[in-house]
C-alpha cells in the first residue's frame, strides 16, 4: 500500500482513458464449480469499439455517462466503474473523490464486455489522476476482483482467459480480422446464460475447457477463412434458447457473406467475421435491412487494451 494522502488534488489535470470491446472468438465452458463460476477457455479478441471514461478531480465520487443507452447503465456506486475507484482508492489509503465520466460506444449489456471496459477505464484514469503509482501487476489484480472480463479490458489485444476469464496469456495475432456487429433489441444478463447453460447440459459429461489449436493457428497467422471455422462459443445454444429470435440475425448475416457468424459472448450481440472492409459493408447493410437487429457496428481487430489519450 502507498502512502499518500487523503485529500484529493482539485487542481489535477482531467485523464480520459480509451478501451475497446471485446468478442469472444472461442468460448469454452466447463461445469460449474462449486463456487458457482465455471472453468473457461476463453480466448479474448479487443476489437475497434471504445468507451472513453473521463477522471476528474471532486468532492466526492460521481458518475455521469452519455451516448447509446446511457439509461441502462447505473450511475451510481454500483457501476464497475465506481467500484474500480473505490478499489484503487482504498489500496492507496486514499478518498475515491472523482467524478467518472463515461462516453458509450460499446453496445450496453451486448456480450461485449462494456461494463468490463468501463471498469478498466476507470482505473487507468483514476490511477493516473492520483499519481498512485501502481504496477501493471497490481492494476490486474483489482481487475480480477471487479470481475472476469476486466482484466482483457486493460490488457486488450487477444489473450487466453483460464480459470473463470481473468488469468490472462497474450496472443499473437499476424493480421488484421474485419467484423460486423448486430446490436439486439435489449441486452441479456450473463448470470441468466450461465443458468440456462447448466440446464441445458445437466446429466452430461462437460468436458474440460481448452483453447482450440486450429484458432489459435488462425488467430497467429491472420487468416480469416481459417478463423471462420474454428470459431465456437458454448454459450451459444443457452442465448438463443432464451432470445431464438437472434437465430434470424445469424441467419441473415451468413447469408450477406459472412465467413461466419456467432453470439458474441453471453449475446445478445451477434458477431459476423468478413473477409474485408468491402465485405463489411454488404454484410452490414444486409442486416440492417433485414430488419433482425436494431443497430449494426463495423469494426477492426485486433485493438490496444486500455490507454490515456
Amino acid at each position: 500500500m502507498t502512502d499518500t494522502t487523503n485529500t484529493t488534488d482539485m487542481t489535477a489535470t482531467p485523464v480520459t482513458v480509451r478501451v475497446p470491446a471485446k468478442v469472444n472468438v472461442q468460448l469454452a465452458v466447463g461445469a460449474a464449480r462449486p463456487d458457482g463460476f465455471h472453468d473457461l477457455a476463453n480466448v479474448f479478441l479487443a476489437v475497434g469499439l471504445y468507451d472513453e471514461v473521463t477522471a476528474t478531480p471532486a468532492d466526492t465520487l460521481r458518475i455521469t455517462a452519455e451516448g447509446h443507452d446511457v439509461d441502462q447503465i447505473p450511475l451510481d456506486r454500483t457501476n464497475l466503474a465506481a467500484r474500480a475507484a473505490e478499489l484503487l482508492a482504498a489500496r492507496h489509503g486514499i478518498e475515491p473523490h472523482v467524478h467518472l465520466h463515461i462516453r458509450k460506444d460499446i453496445p450496453v449489456a451486448g456480450g461485449m464486455a462494456g461494463g468490463s471496459a468501463d471498469a478498466a477505464g476507470a482505473l487507468l484514469a483514476c490511477d493516473a489522476l492520483w499519481s498512485t503509482g501502481a504496477s501493471r501487476d497490481e492494476l490486474l489484480a483489482i481487475c480480477a476482483e471487479l470481475g472476469s472480463d476486466v482484466p482483457f479490458s486493460l490488457v486488450g489485444g487477444a489473450a487466453l482467459g483460464r480459470g473463470r476469464g481473468e488469468l490472462l496469456t497474450p496472443l499473437a495475432v499476424g493480421g488484421t480480422f474485419h467484423w460486423v456487429f448486430a446490436v439486439a433489441e435489449g441486452g441479456l444478463s450473463t448470470p441468466a446464460v450461465y443458468g440456462e447453460f447448466d440446464r441445458l447440459t445437466a446429466g452430461t459429461d462437460v468436458p474440460e475447457p481448452e483453447a482450440a489449436p486450429e484458432l489459435l493457428a488462425a488467430l497467429k497467422s491472420g487468416d480469416a477463412t481459417a478463423l471462420a471455422s474454428a470459431l465456437s462459443n458454448d454459450l451459444q445454444p443457452a442465448a438463443l434458447s432464451l432470445r431464438p429470435s437472434l437465430t434470424e440475425t445469424l441467419e441473415a448475416g451468413t447469408a450477406a457473406g459472412a465467413l461466419a457468424a456467432l453470439v458474441s459472448g453471453s449475446g445478445p450481440t451477434t458477431a459476423f467475421l468478413v473477409k474485408d472492409a468491402e465485405a463489411a459493408a454488404v454484410v452490414a447493410s444486409a442486416l440492417l435491412a433485414s430488419g433482425t437487429c436494431r443497430q449494426v457496428r463495423v469494426a477492426e481487430a485486433p485493438a490496444v487494451g486500455a490507454v490515456v489519450v
